[in-house]
């Protein structure tokens, strides 16, 4: 499925100019996504946990900082950041990194079919400032350390098998991985104000022990074609990955990232911007950008983390801003799709889908205190469209 397949007048006047030369001859790009009524309708009044949710839609707190997660006797990490879910029997398990340094790491806890949590662990020790990361097809986690020269790490949802270094992905600030099982690489976000977007190619698809680490290449526009080029020195020293290759593309502050249909859209904080690569054509496009928001307010700033679910909806969830997570529909319509009221030192991490897709997980990295000993975790139930 192409999300933005149809060229549109653009919606800045019909200027080139006003995209920065984003549109380049022969190619044809729709314009970013704007406000409009999202698919699930307006928020309510906020409910007992502080959530502000369309109707039809509830908010169970399932861990906090600090507490035993209920029902068990492990207690939650600080500061809980990126997260997916992974099919486990009947029921599912939703993974949490931890975004503190020293003892990052990173937890896990799993539901039975109904939704009752039944354990929680730890499943990554001894790391550093874990924010981000991604699910692999083969149904591991990979946790990805945001820190100068950070690692990789390939971790197992059960808590079975001890987590492995993935030295070949590269040493950087890394942010977040999406994996490609069509082209067989693994993307990854780099968050520094001038970071790049790299994908890292296997030797063999499902073995990360081993493999080739490229940069993309484009110019400057907003939208045009791009290319990869392999990175000299994955290790990263004395010369950063970002500053090895000539003409790979800066981006302002890599955060997440998410593939689907032969496309893959990372964002970039420090221009609050969702970016699109359409992979079957090699090109790329703005999906989304506060500053060409045409009429009222944007309503995504602090751009973060990102995912989807099956509809082709994509969920970005807000480092600050107003405490939301923001739906961009396939046509190309944004709107709030939840706002957590009362936290406004904290952040929104780890938007991950059930593997049904009736439940959203997510927290709320620093809670109500503003600390990272006060985050709280969250599931969202609801009629997501499929």
């Amino acid at each position: 499925m192409e999300r933005r397949n149809l060229l549109r007048a653009a919606v800045l006047g019909g200027s080139a100019a006003a995209l920065g030369g984003s549109l380049w001859r022969g190619a044809a790009y729709a314009a970013p996504a704007q406000p409009g009524t999202g698919p699930y309708g307006a928020l309510r009044s906020p409910d007992a946990n502080g959530i502000r949710l369309p109707n039809g839609f509830t908010s169970r707190v399932i861990a906090r900082s600090g507490q035993r997660v209920s029902g068990t006797s492990y207690t939650w990490h600080n500061a809980p950041d990126g997260g997916a879910c992974y099919t486990d029997g009947s029921g599912w398990i939703y993974v949490s990194n931890s975004e503190i340094n020293p003892s990052g790491g990173a937890s896990a806890i799993k539901f039975s079919s109904t939704g009752t949590i039944t354990s929680a662990y730890r499943i990554l020790s001894g790391t550093r400032t874990n924010c981000a990361g991604g699910k692999t097809p083969w149904n591991t986690w990979l946790s990805c350390e945001e820190v100068s020269l950070g690692y990789v790490y390939e971790t197992d949802p059960w808590g079975v098998k001890a987590a492995v270094r993935r030295d070949a992905m590269g040493r950087f600030k890394h942010e977040a991985a999406a994996a490609d099982p069509v082209r067989k690489v693994i993307y990854l976000t780099e968050d520094e104000s001038n970071g790049r977007f790299y994908r890292f190619v296997p030797t063999t698809w499902g073995d990360l022990s081993s493999g080739t680490l490229q940069v993309m290449i484009a110019g400057s526009a907003t939208s045009g074609s791009f290319t990869w080029k392999n990175v000299p020195d994955p290790d990263g020293s004395p010369t950063s990955t970002r500053t090895q290759v000539s003409g790979s593309k800066s981006f302002s502050g890599g955060e997440g990232c998410h593939y689907a249909d032969d496309t893959v859209w990372f964002t970039t904080k420090g221009d609050n911007r969702v970016w699109q690569l359409n992979l079957t054509n090699n090109t790329y496009e703005l999906a989304y950008d506060d500053s060409l928001v045409t009429s009222g307010t944007a309503p995504l700033t602090g751009v973060d983390n990102i995912t989807g679910s099956s509809s082709g909806d994509l969920f970005v969830a807000e480092d600050g801003g107003n405490m939301e997570i923001c739906v961009i529909t396939p046509d190309d319509v944004i709107a709030p799709f939840l706002r957590i009221d009362g936290h406004s030192g904290s952040e929104i991490t780890g938007p991950a889908f059930s593997p049904d897709g009736r439940r959203l997980y997510f927290s709320s990295q620093r809670g109500t205190s503003g600390s990272s000993s006060g985050g709280i975790t969250y599931e969202v139930t609801g009629p997501f469209r499929s």
